[in-house]
């Protein structure tokens, strides 16, 4: 039995009294910043933090509250800070509620789950916020939960930075290997115009709908759904322009539709297999591309740029020895549940799942 469980026997036999959030924090809107000038008091959205201005609205400690946009994100802030109207900053009542322990109780109660919109982007209101129901126990106790969970969540962290920093080695490792085996089959290279292909999407990003029943790809990482498909094959899927220029491949097997400014590379397979051109373009294309395109405010890829992008064309038994190679070490480094991801993942909900413990209660009947 660890000190909390000791606390809770000894402070709280017959329970512990739950109250609306709104009485023991009040919930305040954010507001404008754009007439302050910088300086170093942090400007927190949903997202996070926006920017940095010379004036704050309100010192912490306090718990800042998602209003729209990114609802899952709770922050605790100790210090000085500006927020947006996208989120809410809340005026403690330290008497009976550690600030800190309310921040933990918050992110235990999942409140992404209390979405009161019905459009693509989520909210939550006042109204909903302020019925949460929130243990009360004695101060005592609070400091205690806090002492353990802020201890667990630091070890957390350091293992996940671990972990992260090891995922990413291997990561520079995979990248190295898979460059140096696809250029040690001494292949003949051959302009990708020759070899596939090549097409662009009609759609626009506003098209899209949260329950499409095909993957509609854009330029981004993640895919967007659509009711209709425009293409039913395997093909290799690129950003045309934007931050995902040389940077995010979708590999395609199936029906789908795209946008007007990503492009269909679609391999001729008696000469070229879909696998080995995906492996190629992830070792080459950003370092090409970033010496071709068009360089505006973003970057842009040319039709003319894919057509002549050179590739590396070993026979096919040696095209499929090197994806059989290359598909394991992929899955060890990007498969949440082969590599380390899921190690990450798992540290994640380890910690959940000890929040959770201590911080449910028995209700104390009046």
């Amino acid at each position: 039995m660890g000190d909390s469980d000791i606390l809770i026997e000894r402070l709280c036999p017959d329970g512990v009294k739950y109250r609306a959030l709104r009485e023991v924090a009040t919930i305040k809107p954010g507001k404008d910043y754009k007439h302050l000038s910088a300086g170093d008091v942090p400007v927190y959205g949903s997202g996070g933090i926006l920017t940095y201005v010379n004036e704050c609205v309100f010192e912490g400690p306090t718990v800042l509250l998602p209003r729209k946009g990114s609802i899952s994100n709770v922050f605790y802030v100790d210090g000085p800070f500006w927020n947006v109207d996208t989120i809410y900053y809340t005026v403690i009542d330290t008497a009976q509620m550690n600030p800190r322990f309310l921040y933990h109780v918050i992110l235990n109660e999942h409140i992404e789950n209390l979405n009161t919109s019905n459009a693509a982007r989520p909210a939550l209101t006042k109204a909903v916020l302020d019925k949460i129901l929130i243990p009360v126990p004695p101060i005592t106790l609070q400091e205690e939960i806090v002492r353990v969970l802020d201890s667990f969540t630091e070890l957390e962290a350091e293992l996940e930075a671990e972990l992260e920093a090891e995922l990413e080695a291997r990561k520079l490792q995979f990248a190295h290997y898979r460059e140096r085996i696809i250029k040690s089959s001494q292949a003949d290279v051959v302009p990708l115009s020759t070899l596939a292909e090549i097409g662009t999407g009609s759609h626009d990003t506003k098209d899209a709908i949260d329950d499409g029943c095909y993957a509609f790809y854009a330029r981004g990482v993640q895919p967007l759904r659509l009711n209709e498909y425009d293409y039913d094959e395997v093909a290799i899927i690129t950003a045309g322009d934007g931050a995902g220029v040389g940077k995010v491949f979708h590999y395609v097997d199936g029906r789908y539709a795209l946008h007007q400014r990503a492009y269909r590379l679609v391999p001729n397979q008696e000469k070229l297999l879909p696998r080995y051109f995906y492996h190629v373009l992830n070792a080459f294309f950003y370092d090409y591309i970033m010496a071709n395109c068009v360089q505006g405010s973003v970057a842009s890829i040319r039709r003319r740029m894919l057509d002549n992008f050179p590739v590396p064309l070993p026979t096919l038994d040696e095209q499929n020895r090197i994806v059989a190679v290359l598909d394991q070490f992929d899955a060890l480094v990007n498969d949440i549940e082969r590599g380390l991801p899921a190690e990450i993942e798992a540290r994640r909900k380890q910690y959940a799942y000890y929040r959770e413990r201590l911080l449910t209660f028995e209700e104390k009947r009046a």
